[in-house]
């Protein structure tokens, strides 16, 4: 069904189910920002009491129009529509996101409002539609009221040190243990095989299998060790794959220059990657964990030089 086929009374019906459904996605966003971001919540919850205003005066003016039974046409019947996102497939929406998703809304809704203004011929319902669409417009412009009320009033920047925390929690610190434990606790098998045996190939093998097999371990580990419910550390297989991967990563970094069969040409450059990757880590601790820079610098290189030495002794041994 093309949009320019609708007659009125489908035209108000599909504008009743639009309310309804983005009065209910707004109310979920509402629900899922309510315990972390309150002010983001507060301001879906008057979107949403807008949409169900804008429905019940579509419904009376249809009932009084068309009589008791309203269609079931909804915007994936229409072609040219913009289909929703269904907000329950949304587990982690940071409260920026749901405000630009808010915004795309607005002017969606206005649009159709406009369109269907101009292709109706009933006064009542030309009317309404105009004043809808001319109301969605003033949605965008009270949005951005009540962003500018609750940023004077410092509710933005809470929730965004909030969102920053949630991230750090969920994310970095992870990451940043997988990164730490696939960067260093592999260093001794790595080049304990590299110096016993001189063999490039054979040492990649085991560098190979010490990431894999601790990227598993700590994955496993970090899903296990919390719910993520009481401390707010988010979901723990999320967190478990970040925490696997970064492991990985951080194992593989230094493997890879063994695929080089010139063993001395290979070790130097694995040395290279590994001081780079307790650069980046100390850059983390520094950014994220607002550990000094030196400090962090020092604990990460003194653990790795130490697990290095226990790898070269073994191996050379």
């Amino acid at each position: 069904m093309h949009f320019r086929d609708l007659n009125e009374a489908q035209i108000l019906a599909l504008a009743i189910t639009s309310e309804e459904e983005d009065g209910r996605i707004y109310r979920d966003f509402a629900e899922g920002l309510r315990a972390d971001f309150p002010a983001t919540a507060e301001l879906f919850t008057r979107m949403a009491d807008e949409e169900s205003g804008h429905r019940h005066r579509l419904l009376d003016l249809y009932q009084k129009k068309f009589g008791e039974h309203v269609p079931l046409i909804r915007r994936q019947d229409v072609e040219g529509f913009n289909i929703r996102r269904p907000s329950w497939l949304t587990t982690s929406l940071r409260p920026e996101k749901a405000r630009e998703e808010a915004a795309i809304m607005e002017q969606d809704a206005r649009r159709f409002y406009e369109a269907s203004a101009q292709k109706a011929t009933d006064a009542a319902v030309r009317q309404l539609l105009g004043d809808l669409a001319n109301e969605e417009l003033k949605h965008e412009a009270t949005a951005e009221s009540v962003n500018a009320e609750q940023t004077q009033a410092g509710e933005v920047e809470q929730e965004h040190e909030t969102a920053k925390r949630m991230f750090v929690l969920r994310f970095v610190q992870p990451g940043l243990a997988g990164l730490m434990d696939g960067s260093v606790s592999t260093l001794a098998p790595l080049f304990a095989a590299a110096f016993a045996t001189g063999n490039t190939g054979e040492t990649f093998k085991v560098g190979l299998a010490a990431s894999v097999g601790a990227g598993i371990s700590m994955g496993f580990a970090e899903a296990l060790s919390d719910d993520g419910k009481l401390s707010g550390r988010g979901h723990p297989w999320l967190r478990g794959t970040v925490c696997g991967l970064m492991t990985t990563l951080g194992g593989i970094g230094h493997t890879l220059p063994y695929l080089i069969h010139n063993f001395h040409l290979a070790t130097s450059i694995a040395i290279a990657v590994v001081v780079v990757e307790l650069a980046v880590i100390s850059w983390i601790r520094y950014r994220y964990m607002d550990t000094p820079f030196l400090s962090a610098s020092f604990q990460v290189i003194v653990g790795g030089v130490l697990v290095f030495l226990a790898g070269w002794l073994i191996g050379a041994g």
